[in-house]
């Protein structure tokens, strides 16, 4: 592989390609490098959540807020058993009252604490705003050792039309602090990945703030106004990605 084909790959990827080496080995940089990565992957694994710095954050911001937990109650725990960082424990369950809102947002430090620290403040102040004053928002809900659907619990119980939640994703050797955000309709127990969009790589290296904002936005008006998420939503014959900044309220026509 030539230099110069080489530097045209990594000018699209973060991928490693064309790796330096010393004669039929990797490069010592490589390797370290390669470690390196590998350790930051894991070290977003099993970070903790700053719950305080959120909570105070949130509230410098003029929302209401609450605090939840899963029925992991330990990160151990909630990596070896998956199915317990779906559900709300009794206590966080019973401290919800129904808000009869249009949207929640959930922040669950998901499998990258990192992610979430970084990113998911930013991007909140780029979507509240596009939501304007004829949304109803619900208290943001943060939630410790929680996964994806543990949202659909949320929503059913603060009585919300659709839940977003921010969550850090798997780490890749690439890319420790990527956040995704997850669209569901009708949130209740039950509902499936099927019936969810996702929007991920959320990181400045990534899909930026701004952009990953005006396509959650454009989510949410269109899950609104067609009362569905998910797949049914990509298969409506007018849900275009062109649209995504066309169907955002003052947008030009």
């Amino acid at each position: 592989m030539t230099d110069e084909l080489v530097r045209g790959l990594r000018h699209y990827t973060s991928a490693r390609v064309g790796l330096d080496r010393a004669g039929s080995s990797l490069a010592t940089h490589e390797v370290l490098d390669f470690q390196l990565a590998h350790a930051q992957a894991r070290d977003a694994v099993h970070a903790v959540l700053d719950v305080s710095f959120l909570l105070a954050a949130l509230r410098e911001r003029a929302l209401a807020v609450c605090v939840l937990r899963s029925t992991a109650p330990d990160r151990a725990t909630y990596l070896r058993h998956p199915g317990m960082g779906r559900a709300l424990n009794p206590e966080s369950t019973a401290s919800l009252v129904a808000a009869c809102c249009d949207v929640v947002f959930v922040i669950a430090d998901g499998l990258s604490a990192l992610a979430v620290a970084r990113h998911a403040l930013p991007l909140l102040d780029e979507v509240l705003p596009l939501l304007n004053h004829q949304w109803s928002v619900g208290p943001t809900c943060i939630v410790e050792q929680g996964r994806v659907a543990i949202g659909d619990a949320i929503g059913a119980a603060l009585q919300a039309k659709v839940s977003v939640v921010l969550i850090g994703e798997r780490p890749g050797l690439t890319s420790p602090d990527s956040l995704g955000a997850y669209i569901t309709w009708g949130p209740r127990p039950g509902r499936t990945d099927a019936e969810r969009n996702c929007i991920s790589n959320i990181r400045p290296e990534g899909l930026d703030y701004a952009a990953a904002a005006r396509m959650l936005a454009f989510y949410l008006h269109e899950a609104l106004r067609q009362k569905l998420t998910g797949i049914e939503l990509k298969l409506v014959g007018d849900f275009q990605k062109d649209g995504i900044h066309r169907s955002l309220p003052g947008a030009e026509t």
